[in-house]
């Protein structure tokens, strides 16, 4: 590894993770599995010999999966890479390996497993690891703080990441007590005007105390840069209230993000409730992240509990079609990744769990008039949030958490990830042994100008993006007195090679994020079609976490796996759903409030 350019591939092929780590790792990964199977035999046996073809091997599909292989189903699974994980899954970079060491671990970007994810985590830990007693689930390990990095020498943020110790006991959550919190934290944290602070605490009380149809029929219309007022207030509100809460979070535009999914996910279950430890998967804190890159900790565990349970996988599968005759699905025709022959693969169900960019594509017109959910989902918006991994000399690991480049053009956020692998030793395990520790940063914002060339990220060839990319990164964390980033550290740098024509006519990127702008909700389907035999998970999918996450991939393959399970009329367990909590307290003032908007009175606290 002796340029920056040697950790960029012309071609990203054989993904799978080798080397002595990844055989430690799994070694016997799939001898628990027997201890872990929930259902009864006579479940199984209710659907010996229906099969499933389940299109996408990412977290939806592979959920998906899981549960249909654990009720008797026969399942194979059709994947366009040559690996399974889809956007979770590690890329090693090909030719960085010496010595017996495996190749320098890079991903799509960056994981992140919230403590209110509680449908995800179940899964986790049904896939058993050695030594593990919960399997993967116990390869997360927590974030103690985040850190909000600030450019211009001014002061930044560390916010403690731990859930409350003594949280407020049933009957104490008051509008009062979580008003004084909000104040609290915007004071010491923020340079927000008195009035400000004071007036986006209570835009909070609104929204918290807003019934379901006030929410799903007023607020998805409003996109919270209105909701917040962002375009009356200073710079400072704009930058942290607004941007630093959508864009930077989930690659949406406060100025177009819906309110009602800003507010009740990203506001509410992942920073309210997650602070108070309420509505959490266990005595979890609210910034999680695996042990381990993540194919070696969840997903090579995972496809091996998955073969052991008869799962087939068919890897460098392109979906070209699914077909629609006599009422239902007669087969998908697939061709493999580069072109060639095609041919249609056929059986009794089938779960769509590509991601909408690319199952939409597959939905030709007889399938999309049988259904037109289908057609709507041509509405739904993706955008880029790709990452860039930067392999640095010496352990850098910033902050115990996340990074968040409040002020960055790009909206830059970014984890120092060997300090979190207490299990590797970085230069030990990978690469040529120089690396002691990789930096995971991501560009949520690829149309403004940047800092150091005056072009947007996708104008930029990749070499200028990853000089951009560092120069924003030292920009937020290089001042105030100190030198954290240092270019002499820099050993190279990897980039996802699904961004591809950068700097020319037209950039792609196969790998992009869904999206929520206002009016999102309408268009997102359910997980049941009307064709009695097709089913669709995806993060796309309508659930109750309504956001791009693992955790809405894996509860939307749970919501197709139930549908399957009635249109097969199969007595076996249904999947368990997890929604987002709701704290009781609240719940008379949402009653209130539902009478108030069938009558057209705005919320109580709503003052204007």
């Amino acid at each position: 590894m002796t340029t920056e350019h040697a950790q960029e591939p012309q071609e990203q092929t054989g993904l799978t993770r080798s080397g002595h780590t990844r055989r430690r790792f799994l070694a016997g990964a799939g001898g628990a599995a027997g201890a872990l199977a929930l259902w009864p035999a006579g479940s199984a046996k209710a659907a010996v010999g229906k099969r499933v073809a389940v299109l996408g091997g990412g977290v939806s599909g592979l959920s998906a999966a899981h549960e249909l292989a654990q009720r008797g189903y026969a399942v194979t699974v059709y994947e366009y890479y040559d690996t399974l994980g889809g956007k979770a899954r590690s890329m090693p970079v090909p030719g960085t390996a010496t010595g017996g060491r495996a190749d320098l671990p890079a991903e799509h970007g960056f994981r992140f497993f919230p403590g209110f994810y509680r449908n995800l985590p179940d899964t986790m830990r049904r896939i058993p690891v050695p030594g593990n007693a919960n399997g993967v689930h116990d390869n997360l390990v927590s974030g103690t703080e985040a850190l909000f990095a600030r450019a211009g020498g001014r002061p930044d943020l560390h916010f403690p990441l731990r859930r409350a110790t003594t949280p407020p006991r049933p009957g104490d959550l008051t509008l009062s007590w979580i008003r004084d919190q909000l104040l609290s934290v915007l004071d010491l944290g923020t340079r927000l005007p008195a009035h400000e602070a004071a007036y986006f605490a209570d835009r909070l009380l609104v929204h918290l105390t807003s019934c379901d149809a006030r929410r799903e029929e007023v607020w998805e219309k409003v996109a919270w840069w209105d909701f917040i007022r962002a375009e009356e207030m200073s710079e400072e509100y704009r930058t942290l209230l607004g941007v630093g809460q959508t864009r930077n979070l989930v690659a949406t535009r406060a100025e177009v993000a819906s309110t009602r999914t800003v507010g009740r996910v990203i506001i509410e279950a992942l920073l309210l409730w997650g602070l108070l430890g309420r509505g959490m998967d266990g005595d979890a804190d609210v910034d999680r992240v695996l042990n381990a890159p993540t194919s070696e900790a969840w997903i090579d565990p995972w496809e091996a509990h998955l073969r052991s349970l008869g799962v087939e996988f068919v890897l460098g599968t392109q979906v070209r079609e699914v077909r629609y005759d006599g009422g239902q699905v007669s087969g998908v025709r697939v061709s493999a990744r580069d072109g060639g022959d095609e041919r249609t693969v056929t059986a009794d169900h089938y779960i769509s769990a590509l991601p909408v960019e690319h199952a939409r594509l597959t939905w030709g017109p007889a399938l999309r008039a049988a259904d037109p959910q289908l057609a709507r989902c041509d509405a739904l918006q993706a955008d880029w949030m790709t990452g860039v991994m930067f392999y640095l000399r010496t352990p850098t690991p910033v902050v115990h958490g996340h990074i968040n480049c409040l002020d960055s053009p790009w909206s830059v956020t970014a984890v120092g990830q060997a300090q979190f692998w207490k299990g590797r030793d970085f230069p030990r395990d990978y690469g040529d042994g120089r690396a002691q520790d990789c930096l995971s940063a991501i560009i949520s914002e690829w149309d403004k100008p940047g800092i150091l060339y005056g072009k947007t990220a996708k104008e930029c060839t990749k070499e200028e993006v990853v000089a951009e990319l560092w120069a924003q990164l030292k920009d937020g964390l290089n001042d105030a007195g100190k030198t954290t980033l240092r270019d002499e550290d820099r050993l190279g740098w990897f980039m996802d090679p699904a961004v591809t024509g950068l700097g020319g006519p037209d950039p792609q990127n196969r790998e992009q994020l869904l999206i929520h702008p206002t009016g999102t909700l309408y268009n997102r389907p359910t997980a049941r079609t009307k064709v009695p035999n097709f089913f669709l998970a995806g993060d796309y999918v309508r659930t109750d976490v309504d956001l791009a996450t693992m955790e809405g991939a894996n509860e939307s393959a749970r919501l197709a796996v139930n549908a399957l399970l009635e249109a097969d009329n199969s007595g076996a367990e249904r999947c368990r759903i997890w929604e987002l909590y709701r704290p009781p307290e609240l719940e008379p003032l949402k009653r209130v409030d539902e009478v108030r908007y069938k009558l057209g009175l705005p919320n109580t606290f709503d003052l204007g």
